[in-house]
């Protein structure tokens, strides 16, 4: 069985993430970051990112940082998110999310997606619900 699809995603096993080949670097603090190299079959007809791609990344980076500040294991759930695609996602992207507002269950988040020169290429904000 290939190792990676038994990578944890702070605390969690996510296989869609793992078969991309996602990197979890860290989430605490109302912080998260990940990372992934675009390969070609990430990539749409203009050899850039598919936006499907960099939308889940920019949402489960989001949802990280709004599991991040809780002391409990709790699942984040989107209830809505918007995306704003700046420029090509190309070569290894680092996703940074953030929570700007945490309510009891209700987070309200942003993320952005950096390419290697550390340019924003996607924005997005979200706002998620944690659940047992």
């Amino acid at each position: 069985m290939d190792s990676t699809l038994n990578t944890l995603y702070f605390g969690l096993n996510i296989p869609f993430l793992a078969h991309l080949g996602v990197v979890p670097e860290f989430a605490a603090g109302g912080k998260s970051q990940i990372s992934l190299e675009i390969k070609p079959e990430f990539e749409n007809s203009f050899h850039i990112a598919h936006g499907g791609v960099v939308m889940t990344l920019l949402d489960f980076a989001m949802g990280a940082a709004a599991r991040s500040v809780s002391d409990e294991p709790l699942g984040a759930m989107t209830i809505d998110m918007n995306v704003s695609f700046l420029r090509p996602s190309v070569g290894k992207i680092i996703v940074e999310g953030s929570v700007l507002k945490s309510g009891k269950t209700i987070h309200y988040c942003e993320a952005v997606v950096l390419n290697e020169a550390g340019e924003i290429t996607a924005k997005s904000s979200g706002t998620f619900m944690l659940r047992k």
